[in-house]
């Protein structure tokens, strides 16, 4: 999946202005500024895009896990400068702090059904005989599902 699709289904879902997007941002370690927020949120047609790199997303994220966890004693999370899906969602499921219970009801939520042994497969580590790589499917389902679960439940 596209690190910008990410970011906007992301910033949906749990309705995230750009005030907060920034201390978020921040708290992974990374500084921004309204305008690079924008142009990173925007569709990939307009001409003012920037494509988000892996470094970007992995310190949103960090961010996200200090906002919705806490953050942790001592030194900051580095964010990587490679990420695949697998970290995303394993980035997700710890900021969100969610069971495996959890993630299957998400996704039943979005119309798609896998099995807990499915899924374990992918927190696994890569050299794991059981591991599984999660395909862009599986992860733009979750992301649609947090979308249908934190954004179109809310009352306002």
């Amino acid at each position: 999946m596209d690190n910008n699709d990410i970011l906007r289904r992301l910033r949906y879902a749990f309705d995230v202005s750009d005030t907060k997007m920034m201390e978020t941002f921040a708290l992974g370690s990374l500084q921004t500024n309204r305008a690079e927020i924008s142009s990173w949120l925007k569709k990939d047609t307009d001409p003012d895009y920037v494509e988000l790199n892996d470094f970007q997303l992995a310190a949103f994220l960090n961010g996200l896990i200090s906002d919705k966890r806490g953050s942790k004693e001592g030194t900051k999370p580095i964010p990587e400068n490679r990420l695949n899906n697998n970290i995303i969602f394993r980035k997700l499921r710890i900021a969100l702090n969610l069971k495996d219970t959890d993630i299957l009801e998400i996704l039943q939520i979005a119309g798609f059904k896998i099995s807990k042994h499915e899924l374990s497969a992918f927190f696994r580590k890569p050299g794991q005989t059981q591991f599984r790589e999660c395909k862009d499917q599986i992860l733009r389902n979750f992301l649609k599902g947090l979308q249908m679960k934190y954004r179109e439940n809310k009352t306002l």
